[in-house]
């Protein structure tokens, strides 16, 4: 027992939240800088101010689903690895299954599990290095792989723009679809969400935004908690 409250009060030093609000900090500038670009290309594009809002409404509803998500596997992983750590690497990565499942196989490397009496400071270690492993590889792809992107992608269409919005949607189609199809094998849960939310997408869309317009672009959110919430009540 005085291991696994050793981890916890090491796990939560004042200066690990530091180091770790200094990278969050980052981010949020990054994000900040990002929102002054768009609204200011849109000036010099001449678009219509009002898109430029709905779009980033549409953005905001949407990600409330997936924040959600992110938000209950932070809760379980400050349990284990501690605030700080928890709080940075959902900040900046976001894949909440990946980063759990990064934390896990850095205990069981070390011979213990998550939140037991083995769980150590050096099992603490092991999952922290383990989950900046993990991140490493996506960040160091993107890097040298995005500047290549768009000359590749305006290779594929032709620089035909309809083709390329085609290309476009097909390439969400098929990596949502992926995703999906190894949720509904992890069970009814899982299953119960890609169902209804499909379900509820079509509805949506089909009928009550038709008669009520102004939800068509809050439908993808609402889908979301509407899939969200049949899968909770489907887990015994």
């Amino acid at each position: 027992m005085k291991d696994v409250s050793e981890v916890q009060s090491v796990s939560n030093l004042p200066i690990i939240w530091v180091l770790c609000a200094a990278t969050v900090l980052i981010s949020v500038l990054q994000t900040t800088l990002y929102v002054r670009k768009c609204l200011s290309i849109s000036k010099k594009s001449q678009l219509d101010p009002s898109l430029s809002r709905q779009a980033f409404r549409i953005g905001m509803i949407s990600a409330i689903g997936p924040a959600l998500g992110v938000f209950i596997v932070m809760v379980g992983l400050m349990a284990s690895i501690g605030g700080p750590m928890a709080w940075l690497r959902l900040s900046i990565i976001g894949a909440a299954p990946t980063e759990l499942s990064a934390a896990r196989i850095g205990a069981e490397a070390y011979g213990a599990e998550l939140g037991s009496d083995k769980y150590t400071l050096t099992a603490l270690a092991v999952s922290w290095f383990t989950m900046a492993l993990n991140g490493a590889g996506w960040l160091l792809f993107t890097g040298i792989a995005t500047p290549s992107l768009e000359f590749l992608r305006n290779k594929v269409s032709g620089g035909d723009a309809k083709w390329l919005v085609i290309l476009s949607g097909a390439c969400s189609l098929g990596i949502f679809g992926y995703l999906n199809s190894g949720d509904i094998l992890k069970g009814w849960g899982n299953r119960t969400a890609v169902i209804v939310g499909a379900l509820a997408m079509i509805l949506l869309v089909k009928t009550v935004c038709k008669k009520f317009p102004k939800l068509m672009e809050y439908s993808l959110g609402i889908a979301m908690l509407i899939g969200i919430t049949a899968a909770i009540l489907a887990e015994p």
